[in-house]
């Protein structure tokens, strides 16, 4: 972070794994229970965001797919966890939620199963896959107060997309978000 600081002047966006999602994906043999492996995570990724602010980062994101994957779980301690990342954290954060990788996760669903909790996190944005032509997006008026990063891109399909193509994914979020909330980006991240 200190390298890229020193050779740009534009905005700086790093990622790190969240807290939840690696209570999910590592093996517990030493915690009680994921919920307390999931808090020690978030206390050492709350360290990590301090650490990437003070070396120069614009924005921090911290990515939980896992939260839309395992939603019943995430709402027993995920947003605990994620809040307790965030914790202290003055800079601003996003936090990502997504459906999985396009091309290996090809069936997706009409809505987030675990993204109006998010209202409750203490981050400033919202990173989220919106090139699915069935993606729900009324969802999003539940965010009211975060800025929303609208995915553009559909990554399962190699066709580039038509400008025309683009307009219509974000004029569906419209409704649901202020203009001046909506963070265009080419995918949810």
């Amino acid at each position: 972070m200190r390298f890229l600081r020193a050779h740009t002047r534009r905005p700086i966006k790093m990622t790190v794994p969240g807290p939840f999602t690696m209570s999910q994906q590592a093996q517990n043999d030493y915690y009680p229970s994921e919920e307390a492996a999931a808090i020690d995570y978030a206390v050492a990724v709350n360290e990590e965001i301090r650490d990437l602010f003070a070396a120069g980062a614009d924005i921090v994101q911290i990515d939980e797919p896992y939260m839309q994957a395992r939603p019943d779980k995430a709402r027993q301690f995920g947003l605990r966890a994620l809040n307790r990342a965030l914790a202290g954290i003055t800079g601003t954060t996003a936090v990502h939620i997504c459906f999985g990788y396009a091309a290996i996760i090809h069936q997706r669903p009409s809505g987030y199963s675990f993204l109006p909790e998010l209202a409750g996190c203490a981050c400033s944005q919202v990173s989220i896959e919106t090139a699915q032509s069935t993606l729900d997006c009324s969802v999003l008026k539940e965010l009211d107060g975060k800025k929303i990063m609208v995915g553009c891109l559909d990554l399962n399909d190699l066709t580039v997309e038509a400008p025309e193509t683009i307009v219509a994914r974000i004029k569906r979020a419209l409704p649901y978000v202020r203009p001046e909330d909506v963070i265009l980006a080419p995918i949810a991240g």
